[in-house]
């Protein structure tokens, strides 16, 4: 079997979307999958399956529109990729511990996870938003975001949409946790 983690949009986030990580684990068990494990409240589940990602994606999408009546849009990794993000990190350790040292307002490195690549004419759409304080750098089906001030007022965050590519940003410290959390489970 496969580990995979699903990276939820838009649950539990400013009161908006709310749903309880116990009820989100019966829903992943309930379609099928199993050894499903959550991580804090906004929609990281790790999980076992067969099945190919396209067809997990519509599956998971589908099962969250019955269970919790909205819409929820998915972005997959396998642990084999998210182990390949973050060893592939596009901003040096230099990069990054300077911009947490200017930074007083919160973490500085995140990373958008992308359902796919964007298409080529987009690639650069975010360039108009990147400035001394926000920068990005675009590999595959990732976009690596990294802010000397807060995320909270950044344009270049809040544009990332216009990729048009089903998309969801978390921390740094997000991901390394998950991939902690995988390790544990593969024996690494």
């Amino acid at each position: 079997m496969t580990i995979f983690i699903a990276f939820l949009r838009g649950i539990n986030v400013g009161g908006k979307n709310k749903i309880k990580m116990t009820e989100l684990k019966e829903m992943f068990e309930a379609i099928g999958f199993v050894n499903v494990e959550t991580y804090i409240q906004s929609g990281n589940i790790i999980f076992e399956s067969d099945e190919k990602e396209e067809k997990l994606q519509e599956k998971i999408e589908t099962g969250l529109q019955n269970k919790f009546g909205f819409p929820i849009s998915v972005v997959l990794r396998t642990a084999a990729e998210l182990k390949m993000l973050i060893n592939g990190c596009l901003f040096s350790e230099t990069e990054v511990n300077e911009a947490e040292a200017s930074n007083t307002e919160g973490e500085s490195l995140y990373v958008s996870l992308l359902a796919e690549a964007p298409p080529q004419e987009k690639l650069q759409v975010l360039s108009k938003y990147k400035s001394e304080s926000d920068e990005y750098r675009i590999k595959n089906r990732d976009v690596y975001l990294l802010f000397r001030h807060s995320v909270r007022n950044s344009k270049l965050a809040n544009n990332v949409q216009k990729l048009d590519v089903r998309a969801t940003v978390r921390n740094w410290k997000t991901v390394n946790k998950i991939q902690s959390l995988v390790n544990t489970r593969s024996g690494n």
